[in-house]
């Protein structure tokens, strides 16, 4: 019996490891844009900002999954006082170009975000905009480069090379969580010059989450750090605050 036990142990270990062999490029990156961006129904969190200048932010982040892969993000930004109030809303179209608002409380204007502006300064930190919802996995091709023990390595190249400013970034895949651990972008020229960490991953609710992401510009030597607190999933989000008429009068969900 207990040599049965040990062969039927070495089999499942088997089976894993050529199930694992077996992802494509393109399953192992939508594994992990699924652990980063699409846990549970929805979710949401307290973020703590702070950029290696000294600037702080403070904001709550609401997220809800709706059709397929599209999903609709509320930011709110609490502290500090040129912020506060300040919103941002996301409608995420997988394949498509994304709808984005962002309210400036002092102009009390509603900005529409062209689907160009998606990669520059998340409020003049080293993050993007595009970094708070993600990039649309048909906006790259895949690589899968290199696997060790513990990790997936994938190289990522931009289809359209005029939309942004990198030539290709690589991407270090948990392959327990698929949570992606790091991503190193180079610039046209082939030099490193952006770096995304996820720094510090717990389970919350038997999900592996991140709780601490540093964003880095290595050509300008400036980081920000975004420490996440609170996190729940699978809070009961309804679809109907996610509009541009909550921007300027915030839902309870994302302020409380």
């Amino acid at each position: 019996m207990k040599k049965l036990c040990v062969l039927v142990a070495v089999s499942m270990v088997v089976g894993a490891i050529a199930q694992a062999a077996d992802l494509t490029a393109d399953e192992i990156v939508a594994k992990a844009n699924q652990s980063a961006y699409y846990s549970g129904k929805d979710g949401r969190a307290n973020v703590k900002m702070v950029i290696s200048d000294g600037r702080k932010r403070e904001f709550n982040i609401i997220r809800l999954n709706t059709k397929g892969l599209d999903q609709k993000f509320y930011v709110y930004f609490k502290a500090p006082s040129d912020v506060r109030k300040m919103s941002y809303l996301v409608w995420k179209k997988a394949g498509g170009d994304d709808d984005r608002w962002l309210f400036v409380p002092a102009l009390n204007l509603v900005k529409r975000i062209a689907p160009g502006d998606k990669r520059t300064s998340f409020v003049g930190s080293d993050f993007l905009y595009e970094d708070v919802s993600g990039r649309d996995l048909e906006d790259d091709s895949h690589e899968l480069i290199e696997t060790t023990d513990k990790e997936y390595i994938v190289k990522c190249v931009p289809k359209d090379k005029k939309s942004v400013k990198f030539s290709s970034y690589t991407v270090w895949i948990d392959k327990d969580t698929f949570i992606p651990k790091k991503s190193e972008y180079l610039d046209k020229n082939g030099k490193l010059y952006r770096r995304l960490e996820a720094t510090k991953v717990e389970k919350i609710q038997d999900i592996p989450t991140v709780i601490e992401m540093v964003a880095s510009d290595l050509a300008a030597g400036t980081k920000t750090v975004n420490t996440f607190s609170d996190v729940r999933y699978n809070v009961g989000l309804k679809e109907r605050i996610f509009t541009e008429r909550f921007l300027r009068r915030p839902p309870r969900e994302v302020i409380k």
